[in-house]
């Protein structure tokens, strides 16, 4: 058997040298048919065929522990002749040493196996030629006043990546077909798909040297890019975040090895792991719940501080002011999500370079605090998550202004931790110079709620109220599944005041002016005639996420919003008969109409009747309803808001 296996391997060898041969003196002539040996042997070859009469070699007893009662002695010898079956005299002399002459039969040097460089590919690694990021720079001439698409600036700074290391040839990026929808696509004019086979007239970007390999296969990706790295190369895996849990006992086995090998004195660190992760689950109307799972957040912290780093961005400048997409730490996995649709921008280059140097920070140009105790803390991480946050800071100073709020931006999702946990960890005294001792902190997460708990730890995290994604189940546009999820601006700017603690200061959360009104007002814009398009939840919501908070800060109100009414023409527009088939333009009467019935409403609710404290609503045709369908929940929370509000309800069918 091993002269057949040292003959098959020797065959191989010279077919290989062959192929390889032929197309570095011919170039590419098509794809080549690579040898491949296959080896069938028996389920637990060599260990006895049977043991207390059954059979076990070649059988799935061998896989068990078929005599694990050692106090049997037909057991004791069963296993010394077993043992003895290898011929250990042959192999070792009777001082139980290695024999010289078989320990001679060993390569030397690096032809061993464990010291060949390929096998630690940290002596081979090179560093990559990176542009200045500062090239990249999105032009924000205030806070929120100009859009970019994150990842369409970012696949620029990967393709003068890919352009600046191509004669090193040790750059690679790799996809299930994502990188267009990525908007990755500008890598393409540098570089190809890598594609060997059969290259179609009416195929594009493909070549046989081309250094993007897309498959659509994450684990094919994962382990490309992990052999790849091991090798002494860098690389770049974007994904969509639902489908990265793929790769999930992958991403495991490669982070014990990285934490196993910085321990190891002669294994040098190769090139970290790079994950970008796109489509995420707060921007999928077009695909719904299959899409939507930010659960790999969670896989990734739950392994060594020493190794892995989460880098959640506010928007487009914080991940490449940081470390643009290739993190220059050795010998561990970066993850980094973003979206890739316009969305507004926050800080300029310089501001982004300062607060990712820290990875988390107050935003004064977003708070009213002025550095001094805060009523509330809105702290946010990530792209949507600080969208609503800010949007949520807007409704509370229009419906609250004597309120004092402090925004705290956070970019490395680690330094939350204790500086005990992970290098980027804050002490406790920073940590409680931006979130403060005792103030009530409302979160604004990317993923699942639990990971904010479990990286504060007590007693940070008892005042801690995540919003964050909770699985619901539902294919909706965006705006609505905020609301689904508990996670729009209208809950995080009200519904946190149930908490009792929510403004322990100056008690005037949205809940405990004595006006609930005020906040339901928010949130009951979201009645079911709203959640046929995000577009109409938005413009009934009157914020685009276009604005000037820093204006707030001085006294004024002056908000730049992305709407088809400016005031400036207001008053013609009004007066202009509008046709039904204007879609745009009946959807902003009927916006600017239900706001307006708000302000209606909300004069009229301080009105009592002279004989009657409280109103008295009936909801007609309830009683149709089946309990646990969309309508009777909608009817049901219609029901609670109004009488929230200081009405009495008449309902059928038993709702309450």
């Amino acid at each position: 058997m091993h002269q057949q296996m040292a003959a098959a391997l020797d065959s191989v060898e010279a077919k290989i040298k062959a192929i390889q041969q032929k197309a570095r003196s011919k170039g590419f002539t098509g794809r080549p048919r690579w040898p491949m040996v296959v080896l069938r042997s028996p389920k637990g070859w060599t260990c006895p065929r049977t043991i207390d009469g059954k059979l076990c070699e070649g059988y799935w007893r061998s896989h068990q522990v078929p005599m694990g009662d050692m106090d049997k002695p037909g057991h004791v010898k069963v296993l010394e002749g077993w043992l003895k079956s290898y011929r250990p005299a042959e192999l070792f002399d009777d001082a139980g040493r290695f024999r010289d002459e078989l320990a001679a039969l060993a390569p030397k040097g690096e032809r061993r196996m464990g010291a060949n460089p390929h096998a630690n590919g940290g002596l081979l690694l090179k560093e990559l030629r990176l542009p200045a990021f500062q090239r990249f720079a999105v032009e924000v001439p205030a806070p929120g006043a100009s859009t970019s698409e994150a990842t369409r600036v970012q696949g620029s700074y990967v393709a003068e990546v890919m352009k600046l290391n191509l004669a090193a040839r040790n750059f690679r990026v790799f996809s299930p077909d994502e990188n267009a929808s990525n908007r990755w696509q500008d890598i393409f004019a540098v570089t190809k798909r890598g594609f060997v086979g059969e290259i179609l007239p009416i195929d594009d970007d493909l070549a046989p040297d081309g250094r993007v390999l897309e498959m659509l296969s994450e684990h094919q990706c994962q382990g490309w890019l992990e052999g790849y790295l091991l090798t002494g190369r860098h690389g770049f895996f974007n994904c969509y975040e639902a489908f990265i849990h793929i790769v999930d006992s992958m991403f495991n086995q490669h982070a014990k090895w990285l934490k196993v090998c910085n321990h190891i004195p002669w294994r040098r660190p190769i090139a970290s792991l790079n994950y970008l992760l796109s489509s995420h689950v707060w921007r999928q109307d077009h695909n719904g719940f299959s899409h939507q799972d930010p659960g790999f957040i969670d896989h990734v912290v739950n392994k060594k501080a020493e190794i892995i780093r989460v880098v959640s961005a506010a928007r487009r400048q914080l991940p490449s002011a940081r470390h643009g997409p290739l993190p220059p730490q050795p010998q561990s996995r970066q993850r980094h999500r973003r979206w890739q649709q316009p969305a507004p921008q926050w800080l300029t280059m310089d501001q982004a370079i300062k607060h990712c140097d820290k990875g988390i920070g107050i935003w004064d140009w977003a708070s009213n605090d002025r550095r001094s105790d805060p009523d509330v803390v809105m702290a946010c991480s990530g792209d949507v998550p600080t969208l609503e946050t800010l949007a949520a800071v807007e409704l509370l100073r229009t419906h609250v202004p004597e309120m004092k709020i402090r925004v705290v931006n956070i970019v490395d999702l680690m330094t939350l931790q204790p500086h005990t946990l992970h290098p980027s960890g804050l002490s406790d005294e920073d940590f409680d110079a931006l979130f403060t001792k005792d103030r009530p902190v409302v979160f604004a997460f990317h993923g699942y709620p639990w990971l904010i708990h479990r990286l504060t730890l007590p007693p940070h995290e008892s005042r801690q109220f995540p919003r964050s994604w909770l699985s619901r189940g539902r294919h909706d546009d965006d705006a609505v599944r905020h609301v689904r999820v508990e996670r729009s601006r209208s809950v995080q700017s009200g519904r946190r005041g149930d908490r009792p603690c929510i403004v322990t200061r100056s008690a005037c959360g949205l809940r405990q002016t004595g006006d609930s009104r005020r906040a339901h007002r928010a949130s009951a814009i979201h009645h079911p005639v709203w959640r046929r398009r995000s577009a109409d939840l938005e413009l009934a919501m009157g914020w685009k996420g276009v604005h000037d908070l820093p204006a707030q800060l001085h006294g004024g109100r002056q908000h730049l919003r992305s709407t088809s009414m400016s005031s400036a023409t207001k008053g013609s527009d009004e007066a202009r008969l509008v046709s039904l088939s204007d879609e745009e333009a009946v959807k902003e009467i009927l916006g600017t109409t239900v706001l307006n019935l708000w302000k209606v409403v909300n004069n009229l609710t301080r009105l009592r009747p002279s004989k009657r404290e409280r109103y008295r609503v009936a909801i007609f045709g309830s009683a149709r309803a089946q309990p646990g369908t969309f309508m009777y929940e909608e009817v049901k929370r219609v029901a609670a808001a109004f009488a929230s509000m200081g009405c009495d309800i008449v309902t059928g069918a038993g709702l309450v």
